[in-house]
């Protein structure tokens, strides 16, 4: 065998040695990263009434008024709840990033909300601890 002949397919050796280091260490560094990656997306909503919505203490027309979300706003979905019926749909949700709560009737949700039956004891605003509405 010629000298180049031993020379080329060392360096055909040490090409293919390289790639399958660089796609190991790739392989590794992906695998490394899929728990991140394989995060679940939490439901959220954006809201449909022309005219915007109030936010609730509570699940129920009746409780006081916490704040207002604009037409087209988009909301964190925490939990829902059966509650009262408000045009035809009793179902209500509970805020993501704070207690409060918005009628499902001016909500379209992204994707499953869970109900809140799990929740023991959320946080109002002011601090105070309550029961977890159950659904």
């Amino acid at each position: 065998m010629s000298m180049s002949g031993t020379l080329a397919r060392g360096k055909k050796f040490g090409t293919t040695a390289g790639a399958l280091a660089a796609a190991a260490a790739l392989g590794s560094t992906l695998l490394g990263a899929a728990p991140a990656q394989a995060a679940v997306a939490q439901p959220y909503g954006k809201v449909l009434s022309a005219t915007g919505m109030k936010e609730r203490r509570y699940p129920s027309t009746d409780a006081p008024a916490t704040g207002y979300q604009r037409h087209g706003a988009q909301v964190g979905l925490r939990c829902k709840v059966r509650a009262q019926n408000v045009g035809g749909n009793d179902v209500w949700y509970q805020l993501r990033d704070r207690a409060a709560w918005v009628a499902a009737k001016y909500v379209a949700n992204t994707g499953p909300v869970p109900f809140c039956k799990d929740v023991q004891r959320f946080r109002t605003a002011d601090g105070a601890a309550h029961q977890g509405a159950r659904g």
